[in-house]
């Protein structure tokens, strides 16, 4: 799809979405799936790949294709106590390329019947990932807080968000200039508008927006875990594994 064409979510997606809320079974879904195929996974893979071509102007390294990109609406119940068949949001994620889907930090949107949100960053490293993201951050603080504390960031997104510990984790000073940062599991921050934002001609200026604004901070995240894959694979390469 070309840049442009797609300003906006349906209304008819997001109608389905609010229907889908109220009627979460199967019958009611194949019943329905055409509109499912046309007004929420189409313009949701349009979307992604009209991002693909912004990507390949300022961010050549976060991925967006509909493949890797685009969540399936059907959930996952193996291990949920709640079995009800369908996500009722239509979702994507941006990875960096070169690590997993859910490992880096990435970009990510998703509608809802009641929430736009825009945003991203690192949402569950493994305690590997983490550590380097730590030290990094310990070694660098004032680059990290030039992006978290710049104009930019705290007028898109306030400040970092996600799960943190009560207290700094063992190995780092307690008097760090990025003390409180160093507590976090991990690093997010977002946008959430209206649903019907979606459905505005500002959906699409908003998700560029924000995502040009995120970049640096999804950068920093980004950068040690990159060279730690380097690394590895180097070391592998060398030992011939």
């Amino acid at each position: 799809m070309k840049k442009g064409a797609l300003s906006t979510f349906p209304k008819e997606g997001l109608q389905f979405l609010r229907s889908l809320k109220r009627n979460n079974n199967r019958e009611w879904f194949q019943k329905h799936k055409p509109m499912y195929e046309a007004h929420v996974k189409k313009p949701i893979q349009d979307l992604v790949q009209a991002i693909a071509v912004e990507f390949a102007q300022f961010a050549p390294e976060m991925v967006a294709s509909p493949k890797v990109s685009v969540y399936r609406i059907y959930r996952d119940t193996r291990f949920s106590k709640d079995k009800s068949p369908y996500k009722t949001h239509a979702a994507a994620v941006f990875p960096r390329a070169g690590l997993g889907k859910h490992e880096g930090a990435a970009f990510y949107l998703h509608i809802t019947p009641t929430e736009l949100l825009i945003g991203g960053g690192l949402y569950m490293p493994s305690p590997e990932d983490l550590n380097a993201i730590r030290s990094h951050l310990a070694g660098h603080p004032e680059a990290f807080l030039a992006i978290v504390k710049g104009r930019t960031f705290r007028r898109l997104f306030g400040t970092v968000t996600g799960a943190q510990l009560s207290r700094i984790p063992a190995g780092f000073r307690p008097d760090h200039p990025v003390a409180d940062y160093l507590k976090h599991k991990q690093f997010l921050a977002g946008r959430t508008f209206p649903s019907d934002t979606a459905t505005s001609s500002q959906f699409y200026k908003l998700v560029m927006e924000t995502f040009r604004g995120m970049l640096p901070f999804v950068r920093f995240l980004n950068d040690p875990l990159v060279r730690a894959r380097r690394t590895k694979k180097r070391q592998e390469a060398l030992l011939g594994l």
